[in-house]
């Protein structure tokens, strides 16, 4: 499971020019499911996002998480994180999950920011044509792949 974190001061995510969410000061999550992902890899990468200081304290330094800046998430399903280049200039997808594993393992992962975040989270839709307009504070984006947590 891949994850590219962003934080941002805002983030609004339209699908056909309809806001679906939109947050404040927080992060926008692009999650990539591969077909071998389980839910010990929903439960470490939630754990990591929520708990993960990356907002500024008083003296300007990434010292504090999430929950301490009463941040959102917007979580949006992305499935070319898994592209591989190798060959040609045509990206290949075939290590990202197909639909009938990756659904239920996004919405594990919407439940479980929600129990370790303690708030609501906003999602996008899987499968969906989306439009996500953020302002990437910092800016700070980090990447994470539960693959590497050795």
């Amino acid at each position: 499971m891949r994850a590219v974190i962003q934080r941002v001061s805002e983030a609004t995510l339209r699908i056909h020019d309809t806001i679906k969410s939109s947050i404040g000061i927080g992060l926008v999550v692009l999650l990539g499911i591969e077909h071998d992902d389980t839910e010990e890899d929903v439960k470490w990468l939630s754990a990591k996002i929520t708990q993960m200081r990356i907002f500024n304290d008083a003296q300007g330094l990434m010292n504090i998480a999430l929950g301490d800046v009463q941040g959102d998430i917007l979580l949006v399903s992305q499935f070319t994180l898994h592209a591989s280049t190798k060959k040609g200039n045509r990206p290949s997808f075939i290590q990202a999950a197909r639909p009938k594993h990756a659904i239920p393992l996004y919405e594990k992962m919407i439940a479980q920011l929600e129990i370790d975040g303690g708030k609501k989270i906003q999602t996008g839709e899987f499968g969906a044509d989306m439009k996500v307009q953020l302002v990437n504070d910092g800016p700070v984006t980090i990447m994470i792949d539960s693959k590497q947590k050795q």
